[in-house]
């Protein structure tokens, strides 16, 4: 059996908790400021937690070694 490689856009988007969550950044954040109102730009600070079904699906077929 080969070894099996993370899926590099993957380990950029993602990041594995101590508990085993997976955290994502928000997306929405990238250009296009000036159109989004103060309240939306506040509410995409910083990461959220995939729900468990999604989080499991990416550890185990895009972060498999993560």
């Amino acid at each position: 059996m080969p070894k099996l490689k993370t899926k590099s856009g993957a380990k950029k988007r993602f990041k594995i908790t101590g508990t085993g969550k997976v955290v994502y950044a928000q997306k929405g954040k990238r250009h296009g400021m000036i159109k989004r109102t103060n309240k939306q730009i506040r509410n995409l600070r910083g990461t959220s937690v995939l729900f468990k079904t999604d989080g499991d699906n990416v550890k185990k077929y895009f972060l498999p070694n993560g």
